[in-house]
């Protein structure tokens, strides 16, 4: 179905979540992560819940990187990708069993997928301000104003691409299970008893929520890229056409999503504070779109989802409060 590629995208995007534990929702149902291992939980057509569970060590601890600004970040996120591709296929596969598409298939959908989202969020801001740019000889060759105004655009974009999708009926359910993963999220910091009718009561909208983090890089972006493409024009003295422009963007995405990572942990790390919670208050407010109140039958899978990941663990952790420093 045409709708599992506008899921995998929203997934990818906005439906990740905190650590110690993280989440994601998948296709009806949720995928947790503690420390060493990950596990998701996916409700079927007969109302079964399927689940399964994986050792998973992160890059950034294998490699003993964990303390490097940026770096760890970026490391971070490849992590999200790997893990919630991986179970994103999974779900799919129980919730409506099919066979294997061929190689050829894959391929052929992952560069669809691929060039979608460079066109989207590069290809026509870029294309836009370019033009729109192209008369006011000033703004056209000063590379902050070109950046200020591609970046709005794709969050303007990037809003319009969300509100457009939430009406989808197979979104709004994926919505649902990532307001559900949020609760229970919330629910095991609290360190209150996890059941159904106690992580209702927790708000549907966390700090160190995917979609805060997109928003805050989309803002990292217009600052980063300004600095970038200036440096670059200055030291090779050339203009930065359209197509090299998105080259270079992407060659420097690993460098500005570290940026990025690291903004949402310091913004998380000081909610007590006003002014900080006031800076992190738009993340919070998108979140009214990719969050929707879940049915206790979803909170349900999520709370399976991390009693599987945790296993017999748990107990250990029971009773205790804990604060995510970071997205999962």
């Amino acid at each position: 179905m045409f709708y599992k590629f506008f899921i995998k995208q929203l997934c990818y995007l906005v439906c990740k979540s905190s650590i110690m534990v993280g989440g994601q929702a998948i296709m009806e149902g949720v995928m947790m992560r503690v420390p060493g291992y990950y596990a998701a939980a996916v409700r079927d057509k007969s109302g079964k819940i399927h689940t399964h569970r994986n050792k998973f060590q992160p890059l950034a601890e294998r490699y003993n990187v964990q303390y490097f600004p940026i770096l760890r970040g970026f490391l971070h996120l490849v992590d999200s990708m790997k893990i919630g591709f991986k179970e994103l296929e999974w779900s799919a596969n129980i919730v409506e069993p099919q066979d294997k598409p061929n190689k050829i298939q894959e391929i052929l959908l992952s560069i669809f997928s691929v060039m979608f989202t460079i066109s989207l969020f590069m290809g026509i801001p870029y294309v836009i301000t370019e033009f729109g740019l192209k008369s006011q000889a000033y703004f056209s060759h000063n590379q902050f104003n070109f950046n200020i105004f591609a970046g709005f655009l794709r969050i303007i974009i990037f809003l319009l691409y969300l509100a457009i999708l939430s009406n989808l009926k197979e979104i709004k359910t994926l919505f649902q299970y990532h307001g559900a993963e949020h609760k229970v999220v919330y629910n095991f910091e609290s360190g209150k008893e996890i059941n159904i009718q106690r992580a209702q009561e927790f708000s549907t909208r966390h700090p160190r929520c995917g979609t805060s983090f997109v928003f805050i890089l989309m803002i990292v972006t217009i600052f980063t890229y300004s600095m970038i493409d200036s440096a670059f024009v200055s030291i090779m003295s050339i203009e930065l056409n359209m197509f090299f422009r998105i080259v270079l963007h992407l060659c420097c995405l690993p460098v500005v999503s570290g940026i990025g990572y690291e903004v949402l942990k310091f913004l998380a790390s000081k909610q007590n504070y006003s002014f900080f919670r006031y800076l992190a208050l738009p993340g919070l407010l998108l979140q009214n779109i990719t969050t929707k109140e879940p049915e206790d039958q979803q909170v349900e899978v999520s709370i399976v989802a991390l009693n599987t990941a945790f296993g017999k663990r748990l107990t250990q952790y029971q009773g205790q409060t804990f604060t995510a420093d970071a997205i999962g």
